[in-house]
């Protein structure tokens, strides 16, 4: 039976694990729970083809532990209760070297119930948890589930990681041994490839296989291009979708294009897109694109995602379309998504700059002599509810995070904080 070369290159140690280096380089988290034998529960988050499966296999490989696998697309929960008693089995054991760890890949297409039947192992310590998925864990896995497993997020490779993958496979498989091997160019290889090695490696098979057994084996642009023109399926269409159609999906409706933004969208319909994936990315641009230019966007974006839940497909096409179009045809504003990366870059370069007095509780005697919460001025206490107090810590001296953009609605906030506040520098 053939192997595909994506699954010959599959690495088994983490010296071969190429990319994630946050994660598995030298001192970092992953490697030293693999070097310690002390695995805890956590779940990887990333793309597909980024070695979110691999990693689970290299800490079977190198902890000498139980290791159990299930996939989410195929198990149930009567499969999850098998599973967790033979890890119980082990746990007891004498033999066993270590706690039992349980491998879940895509386990955000597990349902609540299903992640239900986790909770009891998870937490008495009877299995060690990995899972794998390439969702949101904060929208599809269960919040007592995520607060027993450390969420790690995976990267995309870069050029340098795929350009390794790239030189490792035409040095070392044997699909390559014995014949001439050039390569000419490499951008539409790695633009093709998206930062998924098993995208590149599939191109590389796909490429020999449309070669005679004893020709060269060449690499360059025009090569690739043709032969992903001609065996488009072969590519992985629906990871190509991840990247680059939801990419201009979003930036059509950004841009202010109705007709580009369900143009994109028919695609991801035609090629199989999850439909809450879709209404999520729809999500996150009212709030980030949009936001405060026209707030009821992010309410319909909202309810879109709720109702898509509910119906999928086919008819999730229609609210998707009624969304797309009114994000596309809105005003547009990201003063909301500065003002918090300009606050988050203020934390971290000020520190835990204190809470000032009046603004803490003061739930104890103690504290109230300490002047916890003296000369807070109650708001709604005063005319028009509002009266001017320091709310920012005093070292700061309270610097300017939100600058409104020009829209109606920014129009109207920015003349109500200049009437409240005075002269301010918005």
């Amino acid at each position: 039976m053939y192997e595909p070369l994506a699954e010959r290159m599959r690495p088994k140690t983490l010296d071969d694990y190429i990319g994630q280096k946050h994660l598995v380089g030298e001192g970092a988290v992953i490697r030293r729970m693999i070097e310690s034998g002390n695995i805890s529960s956590f779940i990887l988050w990333g793309p597909p083809g980024v070695g979110k499966t691999t990693l689970a296999r290299i800490i079977a490989e190198q902890t000498q532990v139980p290791f159990y696998t299930l996939s989410a697309v195929t198990s149930g929960v009567k499969e999850v209760r098998e599973v967790l008693d033979r890890c119980r089995a082990d746990a007891r054991s004498m033999f066993t070297k270590g706690r039992p760890v349980l491998f879940i890949d895509e386990i955000h297409r597990f349902n609540k119930s299903q992640q239900d039947s986790l909770l009891g192992a998870v937490e008495n310590g009877t299995v060690t948890l990995i899972g794998a998925t390439t969702e949101n864990p904060s929208f599809e896995v269960i919040r007592p589930l995520l607060s027993r497993a450390q969420v790690y997020v995976l990267n995309p490779l870069d050029k340098e990681d795929l350009l390794e993958l790239l030189d490792r496979a035409l040095t070392t498989d044997k699909m390559f041994q014995g014949r001439e091997v050039r390569v000419e160019q490499v951008e539409a290889l790695i633009r093709f490839s998206g930062g998924d090695a098993r995208k590149l490696l599939n191109i590389l098979d796909l490429i020999m296989q449309s070669i005679g057994a004893n020709d060269s084996f060449i690499i360059n642009d025009e090569i690739v291009t043709s032969r992903l023109q001609q065996n488009p399926v072969a590519f992985d269409k629906g990871g190509e979708m991840h990247y680059d159609i939801i990419s201009a999906f979003i930036k059509s409706i950004r841009g202010s294009d109705p007709d580009a933004a369900v143009y994109w969208l028919a695609r991801l319909i035609a090629g199989g897109e999850d439909p809450k994936f879709i209404a999520r990315r729809l999500c996150i641009l009212a709030a980030e694109d949009i936001g405060l230019a026209n707030p009821t966007a992010l309410l319909l974006a909202n309810a879109t995602f709720d109702v898509i839940s509910k119906i999928g497909w086919p008819e999730g096409r229609i609210p998707l379309s009624e969304c797309a179009i009114y994000l596309a045809a809105s005003a547009k504003s990201n003063s909301a998504y500065l003002a918090i990366g300009a606050a988050q870059a203020l934390v971290e370069q000020t520190g835990d700059a204190p809470v000032p007095l009046h603004l803490r509780n003061a739930p104890t005697k103690l504290m109230e002599e300490l002047g916890y919460g003296k000369d807070y001025m109650y708001a709604h206490d005063y005319p028009g509810h509002f009266v001017r107090q320091q709310y920012m810590p005093e070292t700061l001296n309270h610097p300017t995070l939100w600058h409104p953009q020009e829209n109606q609605v920014e129009n109207r906030l920015a003349e109500r904080m200049r009437h409240l506040w005075g002269d301010v520098d918005l």
